[in-house]
Parts: C-alpha cells; sequence; structure tokens
C-alpha cells in the first residue's frame, strides 16, 4: 500500500458523509484524502509520514463562508476598527484616539459601529465634530448599509438641505433639512466617492491580513460577495488575482460580480469578460452578486406590508426593491442561461420573494441547471415561501450569528416588524424541514467570521455572551451537525468547491482540528472551542500558539 503523507490517529472524526458519520483516522497522500476509518489507517504510515495524533481532539472538514467580504474586512482591520464598542462615549473614545495617532491622515475612515449604540440608530455629525473637527471623518456601521460623516466631510462633498436622496438610498435630515450625518444605503456614495482610494498593494495585504485570521477559525475556503465597485469602496478583484497568480492565495475562493442597480442586462456581457478574466488557480468569478434590497433596521429592507412605527401603527413605508422585480426575472434567467450563479442579497420577505420569482422564471426558461442560485441573510421569510427553496432548488444562504436578541434586534428592528413578521425572522429550522439545503456564512466584517460562534447560535438561537436566558424562536434552532453540514458541504456546494466540504476517500484535505469534540459536549459550550489547526490541501495554513 502507498505511504500516506499525512495521518491522523485517536480521533474522533467527523466526516460529514452520511454513510459514515464518524471514524477514528484519516490519511492524506497528494493532498487528498485516501482513507478514512479506524486502526487500519495505521497500515498507510511510513518512515516519511506526518502523525497527527489527535488524543481525542476533533477532526472536521475545513469549513466554508458562503458570504464574506474578505478583502474589505481585511483592509478595515488596519483603519479605524470600532467593532466591538458599547455606546457613544466608547465610539467616540476610539475614534479620537484613532485620529491623535493618525495625525497625518487626510481623511479618518473605518467602521464597525453599532446602530444600537446610538438613538434610534441614528448618530448625529455634531457627535463626530467633538471628536474630529478639523479633518472629513466617514465611519461604515457594522451592516455596512449606512455610514456616519462629520460637518467637514459633508461640506467636502457639498450636500446640503437642496441635496435630493440619490434614488436608491437616503440622506438622515435635521428639521430644516440640513443633513445630519447619517447616511443610508446608496447616499453613503456621496461622501464616500471623495475618499482618497487606496493602492492594489493596501487592497493585496487586507486580503493577506484577512486570509490569515480566517485561517486562524478553521476556515479553508469562501465566497466573496462583491467583487466590484460599490458606493465608494474599491473593487477588491485585483488583490485575489495578484495572490492566486504569485501563490499567496492558499485558500479557495469563488468571487460574486457586483450587479451594477442603476444598469440593466447591457452589463451582461462586461460580466462574462469579468469571469473568464478573474479565474486563475484557487480563484475563479463564477457568481453574480444581485443587492435586491437593505437591512430592516434603516427600514430599506423590502417587505411586503409596511413598517410600524413607534407607536405600532403602519407606515407608508415597505422597503426598498433595487431592482425592478420584473426586470430581475430576466437579468436572472439570461444570467443562468449563460452559466452563471446568481447571489442574492434578499433580506425582507418581499425581497426573498422577488428573489425566488426570479429563479422560479429561470428554471422554466432554461430548464434545471447545475448554477446552484442562492439567497443570503433572509431575515424576514414569509411561510408560504418556505417550500419554494427546496421545490426550486434555491439554497439558503444563511448568516446564524444574526438570529439572536441583541440590542439591534430587540430596539431596532422587532418593535418595527410587529409580531407576525418578526416571528417569521430567520427561520433555519423551517427551512432545514422543508426540505432545503443550507449553507453558512458571516457577512464579515458585518459580523464576526467566527464559525464556531455562528455554530453556536445556529444550535441555541442565543449569542455566546448572552448574559440572560431569552431564545429567539426556539423553533428555528437547528442540530449541530446540520450547522456543521452547514459551514462544511453546504457552503462547498454554493462556492462550487465540490471536492470539499466532506471527509471522505478522494476529497481534498481541507481539513480543521478543534480542541474538543462540540459534537458530545453540552451545546451552550460550542463556541468555547478553539480551532488547533487548519489544512489546505494538506498543507498546514494555521497552527495555534
Amino acid at each position: 500500500m502507498t505511504e500516506a503523507d499525512l495521518v491522523f490517529t485517536r480521533g474522533p472524526v467527523h466526516t460529514g458523509d452520511a454513510a459514515r458519520t464518524r471514524a477514528s483516522a484519516l490519511a492524506v497522500t497528494g493532498g487528498r484524502i485516501t482513507a478514512v476509518g479506524h486502526d487500519e489507517v495505521g497500515d498507510l504510515i511510513g518512515p516519511g509520514t506526518e502523525v497527527v495524533d489527535l488524543a481525542g481532539k476533533l477532526l472536521l472538514p475545513g469549513f466554508q463562508d458562503a458570504h464574506v467580504h474578505a478583502v474589505g474586512g481585511g483592509t478595515e482591520l488596519a483603519a479605524c476598527d470600532l467593532t466591538g464598542t458599547d455606546g457613544a462615549a466608547d465610539c467616540l473614545a476610539r475614534i479620537r484616539a484613532y485620529a491623535e495617532a493618525h495625525p497625518d491622515q487626510e481623511w479618518i475612515t473605518g467602521s464597525g459601529w453599532s446602530m444600537d449604540s446610538f438613538d434610534g440608530g441614528l448618530p448625529t455629525r455634531q457627535l463626530l465634530d467633538t471628536a474630529v473637527p478639523d479633518r472629513p471623518v466617514y465611519l461604515t456601521n457594522r451592516d455596512h448599509h449606512g455610514a456616519w460623516a462629520n460637518t467637514r466631510a459633508l461640506e467636502l462633498a457639498g450636500l446640503d438641505r437642496d441635496t435630493p436622496d440619490p434614488a436608491d438610498g437616503r440622506i438622515e435630515r435635521e428639521p430644516d433639512g440640513t443633513p445630519s450625518g447619517m447616511l443610508q444605503e446608496g447616499a453613503t456614495g456621496l461622501v464616500a466617492r471623495l475618499i482618497p482610494p487606496g493602492t492594489a498593494a493596501d487592497r493585496l495585504d487586507g486580503l493577506l491580513r484577512a486570509q490569515r485570521l480566517l485561517h486562524s477559525l478553521g476556515i479553508t475556503g469562501w465566497q466573496d460577495a462583491l467583487l466590484g465597485e460599490f458606493n465608494g469602496m474599491p473593487d477588491p478583484s485585483d488583490a485575489y488575482l495578484a495572490a492566486a497568480r504569485s501563490g499567496a492565495l492558499t485558500a479557495r475562493v469563488t468571487g460574486a460580480l457586483w450587479w451594477e442597480r442603476d444598469r440593466g442586462a447591457e452589463q451582461i456581457p462586461e460580466l462574462v469578460e469579468r469571469r473568464a478574466e478573474l479565474t486563475h488557480g484557487r480563484f475563479r468569478a463564477g457568481s453574480v452578486k444581485i443587492m435586491q434590497d437593505g437591512i430592516a433596521e434603516n427600514f430599506t429592507a423590502a417587505m411586503t406590508s409596511p413598517y410600524l412605527d413607534g407607536c405600532g401603527c403602519a407606515t407608508a413605508n415597505s422597503g426598498l426593491s433595487f431592482v425592478d422585480p420584473v426586470a430581475l426575472r430576466g437579468h436572472v434567467t439570461a444570467l443562468d442561461a449563460l452559466g452563471f450563479q446568481v447571489h442574492f442579497h434578499a433580506l425582507g420577505d418581499r425581497a426573498v420573494r422577488e428573489a425566488l420569482d426570479a429563479v422560479e422564471a429561470a428554471r422554466a426558461a432554461n430548464g434545471w441547471r447545475d448554477t446552484r442560485h442562492h439567497l443570503a441573510h433572509l431575515q424576514v421569510v414569509h411561510p408560504d415561501d418556505v417550500p419554494r427553496f427546496a421545490r426550486l432548488g434555491a439554497i439558503a444562504n444563511i448568516q446564524p450569528l444574526w438570529a439572536a436578541h441583541e440590542p439591534q434586534m430587540d430596539e431596532l428592528t422587532i418593535p418595527f416588524l410587529g409580531p407576525e413578521r418578526a416571528a417569521w425572522q430567520y427561520p433555519f429550522g423551517a427551512l432545514q424541514r422543508a426540505g432545503a439545503t443550507l449553507a453558512a456564512g458571516s457577512d464579515w466584517p458585518v459580523s464576526s467570521p467566527d464559525p464556531l460562534a455562528g455554530l453556536h447560535v445556529a444550535v441555541n438561537r442565543r449569542q455566546p455572551d448572552a448574559e440572560d436566558d431569552r431564545v429567539l424562536l426556539p423553533e428555528q434552532r437547528i442540530d449541530l451537525a446540520s450547522a456543521i453540514a452547514a459551514y462544511t458541504a453546504g457552503a462547498a456546494f454554493v462556492n462550487g468547491h465540490d471536492d470539499a466540504g466532506v471527509l471522505a476517500p478522494g476529497k481534498l484535505a481541507d481539513l480543521v482540528v478543534l480542541d474538543r469534540d462540540i459534537l458530545t459536549g453540552p451545546p451552550e459550550e460550542i463556541a468555547a472551542a478553539r480551532v488547533l489547526r487548519t489544512y489546505v490541501g494538506g498543507e498546514l495554513v494555521h497552527a495555534a500558539d
């Protein structure tokens, strides 16, 4: 028998393979799995074999992320990072410290602040001026669907009481119409366009910084959810291509080409050209990202009925459909015929329905093609649409970390949805019971990229650090094995990484070792587990200190 390059012994090994869910040993040769079993795998150990004694630690398929913005996330780590700040005072202190540490920086930029840190989710320019009055400041919130600008930034952009709202966004205003400092959706681009662009080297550094972080979390592959320019954010494609060509890209990456929502079918030939240009080694761009709506917290997620106001009465606002729903069906049908996967941002129940209608139109026109269309976020799904996912082969791309009680959910979402719609949020259990394929992602840097934290919330419907025992819609919990499948086989399927996602002979040796067996431990301790090792193609890309 051929000597293996790498053998893991004394499991447990969670294979993700329904025919053999558990084993205790695994062998790797030439970057692929050559044996999964028990003591017999030891026959493949030779003088040149590296042997890893798991000693009871858990070996899993490498995690994959089905929706992430890796270059942006990695770049933001080097900017004014407001992730994890608690309240307005904490935000301002961190902004002030960053500005003082970077006196020569023309613009102060960054991201990560939470809407629940400010009254109504709307910070003001005057508040930001107290931290940095003399230089322009532009800070996107953790959702990246809104931005906070100071007075200097608004002045440089020429925004005043007479500036109209763009078609795909909103300028929040003071009583006399003066911009208040908060910009929603497409309005963010009115200021972001002025920010000096980063260099190609900056973007490559951001990608490599992100790759190190993602590997440290056990992630071996992902789908970057936006390749293109958007609201002043640069296109990250050059970073991926440079890393792929140089061999620095150790992860397996699929990119979703940005659908410009102010254009129509005339952009399809350009997408075909870009798909060919942006395919090299471990990087390929075979998906198209269509953002169909916004987010619930700023009332731009597209709903089938109006939002409520603070008194519980219906408003005149049902959110935004960024692409005309009838035109959307034609666009998706054309993309499907060309072999593109469509990656929808669909957060409100109307946007979910419009995306499913588009997939249904493509199936009717083109037949059933292996294009693996998927709908990301799925915050509010009408019960009538839950069975359509399995029927249409539309994959549910879930972000589990969002499915829990926390201030943004409790203060800025549930009161404005009302009890009926609030009960339709993040229906993971219902989708699974209806036969839908689940894939999991993080949307980092919107939220943490840590799959273990996501697994914890998918199973418990509570944040790992929750201080109370409230569970968000407990009937929508899923079991841990199913949650792991969503982060491994499901995400690998969405990402087109068909040789990964399960541990079976012939599959790629994309692997992660945890410090404990989370499948046999208490579910409330899932997030306490730690990644010890990550392998891509049998090569060690991360080892914990």
